[in-house]
């Protein structure tokens, strides 16, 4: 098989939302877009969820939940290759992110911890099968985050889309990619702050529902504007980039200052929190974008979209409108990245994860069907 020409790879994702599966099909060589094919998500069952929950930061049953995970994104291939009428034969490799359990990138040791089994997966699957895409970026001094930048810089290109450009993912974290016009390495990202995650939270503990669907229950309620600047004062938000974060590095910080808010007003406060933290961002790059496309589940949050076109003051708009496919813009890009990573080609630049250098990454995981080059991570 070729590692220079398009193929369709299968990218996984499954974010710090907690929310399930991300499959989609692209066909790319890992620099250009040759097609995009479907993609769907997989919702995670109820008791997988709350046993994934169990094993952040390293608890519950690690070896059990994971091989789980693993088959629920083998039956996630599955479904996307009967709708896509396409048999594993058709596929090139599988791009599999995992579960994020921890990111420490600046703990000593320096760590980042994906959750899944890739040599299960391409077994399972009989497709080839590339994981562990932020440990290379990791050890090179690296944050490991966010690895998606590269793909919205084709994404940008193959659209032919006025820059600067800002894309805006909305999951547990909040990140964003600044796309300049002076070439493809003219990228800065970083993680902004939260994103859904502490407003998922506080729905969970409040009222019992996964999130707050189109943002209802915060359009009902007051941000209290003072519990909001006591979330900003946040030392995270004076550090230079890059940064990045943990699904919970918010979590005690926003307890304290949100207990004693009705539920409304704290759904307020908390997505206006998201949006104050993007809006902070934006002081940190290198020119003002023309607009922000926004990709991720909280696109869906009409509320949120609202604080965030105020506090940007610029075009803020869901990524289908430049054509892409906001649902699944993620797991396109572990499908990117999986082609990358079998050619050797970086998966992070200085300007995105703050490593020394440009570093490649993944290992590859054979199914036996055929045979192809490694990458140059680990083998």
């Amino acid at each position: 098989m070729s590692l220079t020409e398009p193929a369709w790879i299968i990218g996984l994702m499954s974010g710090t939302s907690l929310d399930g599966i991300d499959a989609a099909l692209l066909r790319t060589d890992g620099e250009t877009i040759a097609d995009f094919g479907p993609g769907l998500t997989l919702p995670y069952e109820p008791g997988l969820r709350a046993r994934i929950r169990a094993c952040l930061g390293g608890g519950g049953a690690i070896a059990a939940v994971s091989r789980a995970l693993t088959e629920a994104h083998a039956e996630a291939v599955a479904a996307l290759l009967r709708q896509a009428g396409m048999a594993a034969a058709d596929v090139a490799w599988l791009g599999f992110h995992g579960q994020t359990l921890l990111h420490r990138p600046d703990a000593r040791p320096r760590r980042t911890w994906q959750l899944g089994d890739g040599g299960l997966l391409a077994r399972l699957t009989g497709i080839a099968t590339v994981s562990d895409f932020r440990a290379a970026d990791v050890a090179m001094g690296g944050q490991g985050a966010p690895l998606v930048p590269l793909y919205h810089a084709a994404l940008a290109r193959h659209a032919g889309l006025r820059l600067p450009l800002l894309v805006l993912n909305l999951g547990g974290v909040g990140n964003v990619t600044w796309v300049g016009g002076a070439g493809p390495d003219d990228l800065l990202a970083f993680d902004t702050g939260p994103g859904n995650a502490l407003i998922d939270d506080w729905l969970l503990r409040h009222t019992g529902a996964a999130h707050d669907a189109a943002g209802a229950l915060a359009a009902q309620g007051a941000v209290d504007e003072a519990a909001l600047a006591a979330l900003m004062a946040h030392p995270y938000f004076a550090a230079p980039p890059p940064k990045s974060l943990d699904r919970d590095d918010f979590a005690a910080h926003a307890a304290g200052i949100t207990a004693a808010l009705p539920p409304a007003d704290g759904a307020a406060t908390l997505t206006a929190f998201t949006a104050a933290s993007v809006a902070r961002g934006l002081a940190q790059l290198p020119q003002r974008p023309t607009r922000c496309l926004v990709a991720g589940g909280g696109r869906h949050n009409a509320t949120l979209m609202g604080m965030l076109t105020r506090a940007l003051n610029m075009p803020v708009e869901a990524a289908e409108r430049a054509g892409w496919h906001g649902d699944h813009l993620e797991a396109e890009a572990f499908a990117f990245l999986a082609a990358r990573a079998v050619r050797g080609l970086p998966l992070s630049l200085p300007g995105t994860t703050g490593v020394r250098r440009p570093v490649t990454g993944g290992r590859l995981w054979r199914s036996g069907r055929h045979r192809v080059a490694a990458p140059a991570g680990r083998s």
